[in-house]
């Protein structure tokens, strides 16, 4: 028994020359999510700076300058795998502001699709009252439209808007920020190599 353990354990060892896999993975996950995000608040300044405001952020235009620097930058950083860990920072202070800001009062889940309680979710009542309005829009959309053809690309569903996706985030930035880019599909790992790190 002793002999097949070490055996499974040296096979599972070998998939570290694959290790490089991880980061990659990460890394093509949330550069486009962030590339798009602070495209989309590069576009629309004025709007973001009046939603940061009704927020209360302070300085909401300068807010908006700087969540653009650090989603848009920070995003093509990301893809090209430069300065990874480094650019990890201002998108992990981006998801806990945007987490604090925006989403908090809504609680954790992004879509209210089940009235199963969780413990870590504190804002039950919402996703009740998400889930009742999302059932009487289908019936008004099942009566009233070509139901059919509006689900054709998705189920109806009401948005509860919480923290789940800037922690899942900012918890992926995270593992960024203490490995790093990755070997082979990287430039941190070939300035690395360059320079003799």
């Amino acid at each position: 028994m002793l002999q097949l353990m070490l055996r499974l354990q040296n096979l599972l060892d070998r998939t570290r020359a694959l290790d490089f896999i991880a980061p990659l993975a990460l890394r093509l996950f949330l550069a486009p999510i962030f590339i798009l995000a602070g495209s989309n608040k590069l576009a629309n300044v004025d709007n973001v700076a009046q939603w940061f405001a009704w927020l209360g952020m302070p300085a909401p235009e300068l807010m908006v300058y700087l969540a653009v620097l650090s989603e848009l930058i920070g995003g093509i950083l990301l893809l090209i795998g430069l300065a990874t860990r480094w650019a990890a920072i201002p998108l992990m202070f981006t998801m806990i502001v945007a987490a604090t800001t925006a989403h908090w009062d809504n609680g954790w889940h992004v879509l209210p699709e089940t009235q199963l309680t969780v413990p870590w979710e504190w804002r039950t009542d919402l996703i009740e009252d998400a889930v009742e309005r999302r059932d009487i829009a289908r019936d008004i959309l099942r009566e009233h439209g070509n139901y059919s053809w509006l689900t054709a690309a998705g189920s109806i569903t009401i948005l509860k808007n919480g923290i789940e996706f800037a922690a899942t985030y900012f918890i992926m930035l995270l593992v960024l920020f203490f490995t790093g880019a990755g070997r082979y599909a990287s430039l941190d790992y070939w300035i690395a190599r360059r320079i003799g790190r």
